[in-house]
């Protein structure tokens, strides 16, 4: 029916001329789920969108037309994408995973174009497990997010005072074509605590904003940590030029810069790689209560996707940020310029420059959601729990696709009808 629709409209406006001297309201041959549709200011392309935790995906037009599906056996473990030879890397869930916060998966696949499994990459034990983001590097290497199972007795050891096991994140990177662990991270090697003079990595992290407190959810009363589940990281992307992740740690409102220049060895220490710091934070930014600076502005309560634009994209060598907004439940999109040099200075505001927001009082998800920013400057939104926003850098809504009902939407990724990822398809 979508696609009649489609063709009834361009049938009328090139019977006429141009939609105005028509009189011809595009809106009206088009679906119920297209709430806006600016056709001069929109860009043409095509949506990879995805149920948030369920089996299904598919690709869209931005007439509402659905030109591919996707169905899976498994439900994912959030994320998936296509890659530029039309595969598709994802995470899955497990079925009776022993760690099961919101967002577990335990499975790494890259799908071939039959759907059949290229490779597979299985990650989850009563200890760990893989979970919502994971991305392909330049290397072909797979880099993805685990939860780890920090048992209480050793938390305390570390002056971490809790009567419960914690779960702390790190990150693997998987070559598969040897299925070798060749890199790998892990918050807990990074620890600053201010309870016991004699246990280890004592002092303030206000003197040492490198490290991480991991008592921080505890100290401002977030019930997140009654779980154990204390960062619940969501998101990773990967900066070729600088060789760093940005981690979203959504527990903490922050987004982390780990050097991933580092050996695993150095990774764990204080020492070594690209800047010198090994695994400890190179920068952080979105809260700066979390490394208790009383300079700087916090701008993250929640959020998700830290995604980084690359240098043939507009605004290239910022990064964009949903931030949720749970405390004024209003969800604002960030794009934020990142410094020349990575530095974390004790009792100085280290927060980025705003370059670019948006926000509406209808745009509010309290938890999943992101962007990305398309080729003519656009900006494509998820709110996970709506649906699809397109606006232009003078924050103009130029289309908005409302998913309805109970769906939810984990992302949304923007592909030009002429990429290979998607010509690969045979569309």
């Amino acid at each position: 029916m979508r696609y009649f629709q489609s063709v009834l409209i361009m049938i009328l406006l090139f019977s006429c001329g141009t939609d105005e001297e028509c009189n011809i309201d595009p809106l009206e041959y088009l679906p119920n789920e297209i709430e806006v549709f600016n056709e001069a200011l929109l860009e043409n392309s095509l949506v990879l969108s995805m149920n948030n935790g369920g089996q299904r995906a598919f690709l869209m037009d931005k007439k509402g037309n659905e030109l591919f599906e996707w169905s899976f056996e498994d439900r994912l473990g959030q994320d998936l994408e296509i890659l530029p030879d039309g595969r598709m890397l994802g995470m899955f869930k497990v079925d009776e995973p022993m760690i099961s916060f919101g967002g577990f998966g335990g499975i790494v696949r890259i799908l071939d174009l039959d759907g059949s499994v290229d490779w597979e990459f299985i990650y989850h034990s009563e200890d760990y497990i893989t979970h919502h983001d994971v991305e392909m590097l330049p290397n072909g290497n797979v880099i993805f997010l685990v939860w780890e199972r920090l048992p209480f007795e050793d938390a305390q050891s570390m002056g971490i005072d809790v009567g419960y096991d914690l779960y702390t994140e790190a990150l693997i990177e998987v070559d598969p074509k040897t299925e070798a662990v060749v890199w790998e991270w892990h918050s807990y090697d990074h620890i600053v605590q201010s309870v016991d003079t004699n246990k280890p990595n004592y002092g303030e992290v206000s003197e040492y904003p490198q490290l991480i407190n991991h008592s921080y959810v505890f100290e401002n009363d977030d019930s997140r940590g009654l779980n154990g589940d204390i960062m619940h990281a969501n998101g990773i992307d990967y900066d070729r030029n600088k060789d760093v992740i940005y981690m979203s740690v959504n527990a903490f409102g922050e987004v982390w810069v780990i050097d991933h220049s580092t050996t695993i060895s150095e990774a764990s220490s204080h020492l070594g790689g690209r800047y010198g710091k090994g695994g400890d934070l190179i920068y952080r930014f979105g809260n700066p209560t979390a490394y208790g600076s009383e300079l700087g502005t916090r701008l993250f309560y929640n959020v998700h996707f830290p995604n980084y634009l690359e240098s043939n994209e507009p605004g290239a060598d910022n990064i964009l940020v949903y931030n949720n907004g749970k405390n004024v439940r209003q969800s604002t999109v960030y794009e934020l310029k990142m410094p020349e040099v990575f530095e974390l200075i004790p009792n100085q505001n280290n927060e980025p420059e705003i370059v670019w927001s948006f926000t509406d009082p209808h745009l509010y998800a309290g938890g999943i959601s992101g962007a990305v920013r398309l080729d003519n400057g656009n900006t494509l939104i998820c709110e996970g729990d709506f649906g699809f926003w397109e606006v232009t850098p003078g924050n103009d809504v130029v289309w908005k696709y409302n998913g309805g009902g109970d769906q939810k939407f984990w992302r949304a990724y923007d592909y030009a009808s002429d990429d290979p990822a998607i010509t690969n398809l045979g569309l």
